[in-house]
């Protein structure tokens, strides 16, 4: 499914459940001794659905081990994503040269706790929230939002090593073509002669599932312009 929001040069796996060979790398092991059974099942999927994205682009297996901010560090050459929920992992991969950075996550089809959305989203995007529901059951929007603001921040850091907060980004969806933006509210990264300052993403909902998925073709920065109240970002932490 997490294909479809991506263009060619993307590799993609995905598993529902336990995969059948989710057997961790012994460089990989120790990253889970200590977590609980829940934590270690999503960990190896996740990895598992890594190196079958990479062997897609003809890349030998690999361990795919965190960097500094949890991110994974994929081998020269490659850049990548992987998300992981309840019953569902997922992890995308391209070539360096075709693909800056990507990002994706996904989430349960479902509202998120109360008190989440006003610490992930300036007043301005609750409000900017499509009213109208989508699907059956109604997609919950709430939910997208952090769902694709993830999907920003996957592409973001290890891209520009820099962080970035919830309230750093304005998102926006346009439901009739299952597309987001995300307009960054801090600083670009320079990109050759351009400047990136936002991204363009995609959703779906599928199997009870929200997806979004965020790439950077190599020499295609994006400018966006300003978003609406730009300047005015108060509030949460990621």
């Amino acid at each position: 499914m997490i294909d479809e929001l991506l263009p060619e040069p993307v590799s993609a796996a995905e598993v529902f459940g336990t995969p059948p060979a989710a057997a961790l790398l012994p460089e990989e092991e120790p990253l889970v001794a200590r977590a609980v059974a829940k934590r270690t099942r999503e960990f190896a999927a996740g990895r598992w659905c890594a190196r079958r994205a990479m062997a897609g682009l003809g890349s030998p297996p690999v361990p795919i081990l965190p960097g500094p901010r949890g991110e994974p560090r994929w081998p020269s050459g490659l850049v990548g994503a992987i998300t992981h929920c309840e019953g569902y992992a997922a992890a995308v991969v391209a070539r360096s040269t075709e693909v800056l950075a990507l990002g994706i996550d996904a989430e349960p089809a479902k509202p998120l706790p109360d008190g989440v959305l006003e610490a992930v989203a300036l007043p301005g995007e609750r409000a900017a929230l499509p009213q109208s529901p989508y699907g059956a059951p109604p997609l919950p929007w709430d939910r997208l939002l952090f769902s694709a603001k993830e999907s920003v921040y996957k592409a973001w850091f290890p891209m520009t090593r820099r962080p970035l907060e919830f309230e750093d980004a304005w998102l926006s969806f346009d439901p009739d073509h299952g597309t987001f933006t995300a307009r960054l509210l801090v600083p670009g990264w320079r990109l050759g002669d351009s400047v990136l300052t936002g991204f363009q993403g995609r959703w779906a909902v599928r199997a009870g599932l929200v997806m979004t998925a965020v790439a950077v073709p190599a020499g295609q920065a994006g400018r966006p312009g300003p978003a609406p109240g730009a300047g005015a970002a108060t509030g949460a932490t990621r």
